[in-house]
């Protein structure tokens, strides 16, 4: 790369970092798209069977690890992350609780049109230049490319952890044809803690970084549409909706901050779930009453079912 062109590639990419900023996004960093998985870790997990019955990633494994199988010509991954934290509301009565990043709006629905604009601008920087954008709804390796784009580091948890801000994150990808100059792999910075491992309730964190789904609880109150298996159940506590014991008692979460975004601050009632009420509403009462929540994801039926759980649980538990 000559001088000249290397000038314009640098200035591309700060106006990138600049343009998103503008846009809200909290971090923004590049990676030169390649393999991102050369050791085959994902074909790995794979294999001990840890998706449990999500099928869909084995059938995109080639395109989760190598994203020019995606986008034929890419040169450049650029990574966005917002931040999502919001403290707990303090009025909220005692019922199912619902993981954070699903206290507000949809993600997807909120970031949307930013990592759109977003990725306007960077195929405008280039005639002719072509770019893929997605919030973890394709087959892109969303944590693994953020930590190489120097965003944050993959936790114990296989979370994404950010020095200032903790793991309370939501991450946008963009595939793009655009040169453009990467940044410096962030550096792993959990050190010889645990705490993630030892807290999760279902021993689901089976290793550094390695998460097996059959036993997470996150999956199973939202993804798997079959019955949980019953030595799982008392462990799932008063979970109603995903899960946040690993982050909640990772260190770098001290450093959370209020985010900017008021869609992903808690609507009233959703940061903790009247069950009998859950127990007691039809299909189009459900649907009305999550509409633009990512808890429509798991389903009535998955509520009602995660419900009756948690309310054996906190049945048990009580003195």
């Amino acid at each position: 790369m000559n001088t000249e062109t290397g000038s314009l590639v640098e200035r591309r990419t700060r106006a990138v970092k600049a343009r998103a900023q503008a846009l809200g996004f909290d971090a923004c960093g590049v990676a030169q798209a390649g393999e991102i998985d050369p050791e085959d870790r994902l074909g790995a997990w794979l294999a001990q069977g840890h998706n449990a019955d999500m099928g869909w990633l084995a059938c995109t494994k080639e395109l989760r690890q190598d994203p020019r199988a995606l986008l034929p010509g890419a040169r450049s991954v650029v990574v966005v992350a917002s931040n999502y934290y919001a403290a707990r509301p303090a009025t909220e009565r005692p019922g199912g609780r619902v993981s954070r990043y699903a206290w507000g709006r949809d993600y997807h629905r909120v970031l949307r049109k930013p990592l759109r604009d977003l990725t306007d601008f960077v195929i405008g920087l280039e005639d002719g230049a072509q770019a893929h954008q997605s919030i973890d709804t394709g087959p892109i390796a969303e944590c693994a490319w953020a930590s190489r784009a120097g965003v944050g580091w993959i936790g114990k948890n296989a979370l994404l952890i950010r020095q200032d801000a903790g793991s309370w994150v939501f991450l946008g990808v963009i595939l793009t044809t655009v040169a453009l100059v990467p940044d410096t792999p962030a550096a792993n910075r959990c050190g010889t803690c645990r705490r993630c491992i030892d807290a999760c309730p279902t021993g689901a964190i089976i290793a550094p970084g390695v998460v097996d789904a059959r036993r997470c609880i996150a999956y199973h109150t939202i993804e798997n549409r079959k019955a949980i298996p019953e030595d799982l159940q008392p462990l799932f506590g008063d979970w109603v909706f995903g899960c946040d014991v690993c982050q909640e008692v990772c260190p770098w979460n001290s450093n959370a901050r209020e985010t900017s975004f008021r869609d992903f601050h808690p609507r009233p009632g959703h940061a903790s779930l009247d069950l009998e009420g859950l127990d007691a509403i039809d299909e189009t009462t459900f649907k009305k009453r999550f509409a633009g929540s990512p808890i429509r994801r798991a389903t009535l039926s998955g509520m009602q079912r995660n419900a009756c759980i948690v309310a054996r649980n906190l049945e048990a538990s009580a003195p």
